[in-house]
């Protein structure tokens, strides 16, 4: 059944003469199946050039419609589309590009409650989203299911590209997106394309080279980019490769959690939510009085090791899998740099766990360096 037809024998044929490369690997794409989620900017060119490379199934998953506004950057889409749902005009475009390709709309919105069923039916999954929870989620899901991920993101002239959990000889695992990014920005701190802009050919650019990185781990014909991130300036024509630190957040991914309020985009919707707060001077009352209480430092390890008040030290990111560290029998104070990630995480455990009794350090430690240790050098 994996065997290439006559037709495909044409269709594919300078792949078939291409050295190295040639009708073996061609057959292993067409027993692939990746899923992409995400079938805007950078999605269009990767379903694009995987249905013509000859994918055998692809799963698109966007709930989205197609906008007029979308045209200048989202190539797989005609003026004929707009209204329609993106992964329904997905797959009637490239049924139209490769029939003996198998495009598949997955129309639903990807949450904790259906990621993992729907990833665990594909070898590899390309996140081409627009929005922090979902990449998030994607990631976690991945790390679940035990699948590898090709990452990509874009913002007015610059692209980003990373391949996370690729399978060691060892049987471990390559970096994720947490060891490069372990905890999100607050909420509007970065732009949207709709806010910030992007250049149209930046994506085109950015998917190439997603669908270039799943072809060459389908296909085995070089090694994939490791534990590395590609920044790529669409104007200077410049790359420059990040290495990704080794975090280990891996450990501490166990289960899909809540990624909207983990992000802080439920917290930013609700502005009637009224948290408990705690001045440096009342913590500084707290600390000599020798009262009984617990403080928690939600901050990187960089961060802490350059400075800390005593805190005990649960990185925002970690404190979903650590529930159990955290005491609802006294007051706990959390702090982090300057109060809006530890405000986030906050909210977040008295949603999702019902805690009472949690305060949040208002100005963080920058507000305990300026007014209570000026000796504190915190950045």
């Amino acid at each position: 059944m994996n065997k290439l037809t006559p037709e495909e024998l044409t269709r594919y044929s300078r792949h078939l003469v291409l050295k190295d490369f040639g009708l073996k690997n061609q057959e292993k794409l067409k027993q692939a199946s990746v899923l992409v989620v995400g079938a805007g900017g950078l999605g269009s060119p990767v379903l694009l050039y995987l249905a013509a490379a000859g994918i055998g199934k692809i799963g698109i998953a966007d709930f989205d419609v197609v906008q007029e506004s979308n045209l200048q950057r989202q190539v797989l889409f005609t003026t004929d589309d707009i209204g329609k749902n993106k992964a329904l005009a997905a797959v009637q475009h490239l049924n139209k590009l490769n029939p003996f390709s198998t495009a598949i709309a997955i129309q639903e919105k990807l949450t904790g409650n259906n990621a993992l069923n729907i990833i665990e039916q594909y070898d590899i999954v390309l996140d081409g989203s627009d929005n922090f929870p979902t990449r998030y989620l994607v990631n976690d899901a991945c790390v679940l299911t035990g699948k590898t991920l090709v990452y990509g993101s874009i913002l007015q002239y610059e692209g980003q590209l990373a391949v996370f959990n690729i399978p060691n000889n060892d049987g471990s695992r390559s970096a994720n997106y947490r060891d490069l990014f372990p905890e999100p920005p607050l909420p509007h701190e970065v732009p949207n394309c709709e806010q910030a802009g992007v250049l149209g050919v930046l994506p085109g650019m950015l998917g190439s080279m997603m669908a270039n990185e799943a072809i060459k781990l389908i296909t085995g014909i070089a090694k994939p980019l490791i534990n590395g991130l590609v920044i790529v300036d669409s104007l200077s024509l410049e790359m420059t490769t990040v290495k990704i630190p080794d975090r280990n957040s891996r450990a501490n991914i166990k289960k899909l959690i809540d990624y909207e309020d983990f992000c802080g985009i439920n917290q930013e919707k609700d502005k009637s939510l009224n948290m408990k707060e705690i001045t440096v001077q009342e913590l500084k009352q707290l600390i000599d009085t020798k009262s009984d209480f617990q403080l928690i430092d939600v901050r990187e390890i960089h961060e802490y090791e350059q400075a800390n008040i005593g805190g005990e030290h649960i990185p925002m990111a970690e404190v979903p899998h650590n529930i159990d560290r955290i005491q609802t029998d006294k007051r706990v104070v959390v702090h982090c740099r300057s109060g809006g990630r530890s405000g986030n995480i906050i909210q977040w455990l008295e949603k999702n766990h019902s805690l009472e009794n949690l305060y949040n350090l208002k100005g963080g430690i920058i507000a305990w360096a300026n007014e209570i240790d000026t000796s504190l050098d915190v950045g």
